[in-house]
C-alpha cells in the first residue's frame, strides 16, 4: 500500500483517464508543485510501513577462517524523515527521500576453528538516501500507466551490533557483514518499490474508471487524449472532457480549441472546463430529451401579475377568447437544436433557441395545442456560473412584441432559469479520487474555457 498510496496520491489526484485521437482536451488537469507536496505528505507514512516490510535473504559465507550465518532478517522500522516528490519533464515524477534510517534484526552463528557460537545483531542504517523515478504513460485504451524507470538506493553508514558471549569474536568479520547487508539493503530497497509499483499501483490504477455518470441521462468521458505531461513547474493530464447520452453514444460535429492555461501555481490543481466541455453537455442532454420544460399555473409567481390561462394571449389571438374562454394554459419548451455557448474572459453567453408550445387545459385534463412560439433566451453568466437570461420573440409583429416579450421573460426568468441554475449549483463529476475534497476554491473566465483552482484535503 505504501508507493502505491503515495502515487496515488500524487499522480492519481486526476488519474482516472483514457485515450482518444483528439488533438486538443476539452478539460485539463494540472497538479502543482503544492500539490504534489500534499501528496507527499500523504503518502509518505504509508510508504515508511511498506519498506518496513522488505524481506532481506538470509546471508552465509566466510571471511578469513570465520564462518557465519545470518538468518530470520526482520526489518523493525523505516522511518523517512526527508522526501519530496517533484514533477521530470518529459518523464513523470521524482520521489526523492534523503536521511532515512531503518533498524535490522536477525540471528547469526559462527564457527571460527573449533569455537562455535550463535546469538543475534541489530544492524542500524543510517543516511539512506533513495531516488525513484516514475514514468507516466497510456496505454492504448487510454488509462493511464505507470513505471519504475529508475530507482537508486545508497547508504552512507551502516552498524552492526552483535550479542552473546563471543562478540570479539564477530568484531572479526563485521566489516564484511556491513558492507554485504549494505548492498542486500540497497538491492532490495528498488526492488521492493519497482514490484510494489507494478503489482499493486498499476492495477490499482487500470480498475480507476475513466467515464462517470452524471444522472439517468448523461456521463461524462474523462479520458486521457494524451500521456501525462511534466514539466518543472507542474503535471498536466489533458482529457477528452465530453459528455455522452447513457442510451446512445454519439460524434460531436466540432473539435475543442486549445486552451492557453495561465501560469498561476498558488492552489495545489486547477482544472480547466473548455467551452467543448459544457457544449457537448448540451448536445448529450438535447439528444437524451431531458431539454424539455413544462410551465403550468402553479409554478407561476404570484408577484408575476398575470395568470398562465387563455385570457392573457387573446389580445395577441383573439380566437382564443371564442373558441377557450378563461382556460389554464401549459407550456411545453423544449430546444429542437443543442444550446451552444462561448466562454471569454467576461463570462459565459450563449443564445438557445427555444420551442413554446402552447396548450389550453381542457376539463377533462386533455390538452389543446393552441399556437407555438419560437424563442431565443439570451443567456449570461459573469463573476459567477449563474444564468440571467432574456427571451426575444422575432416571429411576432412589432406591435406585440413587447407584452409578449414581457410575459414570456417571466416564464423564462421565474420559472425556467431557476430550474436550470438549480442543476448547475449540483455541479458536475471532477475526475479526483474518492475521499478527497476541495478547499479554497477559486473560479475564473478565459478564453474558451472556465478555471477552477482549489486546494485539497482528505
Amino acid at each position: 500500500m505504501g508507493v502505491q498510496s503515495l502515487a496515488v496520491a500524487c499522480g492519481a489526484l486526476a488519474l482516472c483517464l483514457a485515450l482518444t485521437t483528439a488533438t486538443n482536451p476539452g478539460f485539463v488537469v494540472r497538479i502543482t508543485q503544492a500539490g504534489l507536496d500534499y501528496a507527499n505528505q500523504q503518502g509518505i507514512a504509508i510508504l515508511e510501513k511498506e519498506l518496513a516490510q522488505l524481506k532481506l535473504p538470509d546471508i552465509s559465507g566466510k571471511s578469513g577462517k570465520v564462518h557465519y550465518d545470518l538468518s530470520r532478517l526482520r526489518l523493525p522500522n523505516f522511518r523517512l524523515p526527508y522526501s519530496r516528490i517533484t514533477p521530470v519533464s518529459n518523464v513523470g515524477l521524482q520521489v526523492s527521500i534523503s536521511k532515512a534510517s531503518a533498524e535490522l534484526d536477525g540471528n547469526c552463528r559462527v564457527k571460527f576453528l573449533l569455537i562455535r557460537s550463535s546469538g543475534s545483531f541489530n544492524l542500524k542504517v543510517e543516511n539512506v538516501s533513495i531516488k525513484i523515478i516514475l514514468r507516466l504513460g497510456s496505454d492504448i485504451t487510454g488509462k493511464p500507466t505507470i513505471s519504475t524507470s529508475d530507482c537508486s538506493a545508497s547508504i552512507s553508514k551502516v552498524r552492526v551490533l552483535f550479542s552473546g558471549k563471543l562478540g570479539w569474536l564477530y568484531n572479526l568479520f563485521h566489516k564484511t557483514i556491513e558492507s554485504r547487508l549494505r548492498k542486500n539493503f540497497e538491492s532490495e530497497v528498488c526492488d521492493s518499490v519497482a514490484k510494489s509499483v507494478q503489482n499493486k499501483l498499476q492495477k490499482q490504477i487500470l480498475t480507476l474508471p475513466v467515464t462517470v455518470k452524471v444522472d439517468n441521462k448523461t456521463g461524462i468521458d474523462y479520458s486521457l487524449v494524451a500521456p501525462p505531461r511534466a514539466t518543472a513547474q507542474y503535471l498536466d493530464l489533458d482529457l477528452k472532457g465530453e459528455f455522452y447520452s447513457l442510451a446512445k453514444r454519439f460524434t460531436v460535429p466540432f473539435s475543442p480549441l486549445p486552451l492557453a492555461f495561465p501560469s498561476d501555481h498558488e492552489r495545489m490543481v486547477y482544472f480547466g472546463a473548455s467551452s467543448y466541455f459544457f457544449n457537448t453537455a448540451g448536445i448529450a442532454y438535447q439528444k437524451a430529451g431531458a431539454l424539455v420544460f413544462e410551465i403550468t399555473e402553479a409554478m407561476i409567481p404570484k408577484e408575476a401579475g398575470f395568470r398562465l390561462d387563455t385570457s392573457v394571449f387573446s389580445a395577441f389571438i383573439p380566437q382564443l377568447e371564442e373558441m377557450y374562454p378563461n382556460m389554464p394554459m401549459k407550456f411545453r419548451l423544449s430546444a429542437p437544436t443543442a444550446p451552444f455557448l462561448t466562454i471569454g474572459p467576461g463570462g459565459i453567453s450563449f443564445q438557445p433557441i427555444v420551442d413554446a408550445q402552447a396548450y389550453a387545459i381542457l376539463p377533462n385534463s386533455s390538452l389543446v395545442p393552441l399556437f407555438l412560439l419560437s424563442l431565443t433566451i439570451e443567456s449570461r453568466a459573469c463573476m459567477s456560473p449563474v444564468l440571467q437570461a432574456k427571451a426575444f420573440l422575432p416571429s411576432l409583429p412589432t406591435s406585440q412584441v413587447r407584452v409578449m416579450q414581457s410575459i414570456m421573460n417571466v416564464l423564462t426568468s421565474r420559472v425556467v432559469l431557476p430550474r436550470v441554475n438549480a442543476r448547475l449549483h449540483e455541479g458536475w463529476h471532477l475526475p479526483i479520487p474518492n475521499g478527497v475534497q476541495l478547499s479554497n476554491v477559486l473560479v475564473k473566465f478565459h478564453q474558451n474555457f472556465l478555471l477552477l483552482g482549489a486546494d485539497l484535503h482528505m
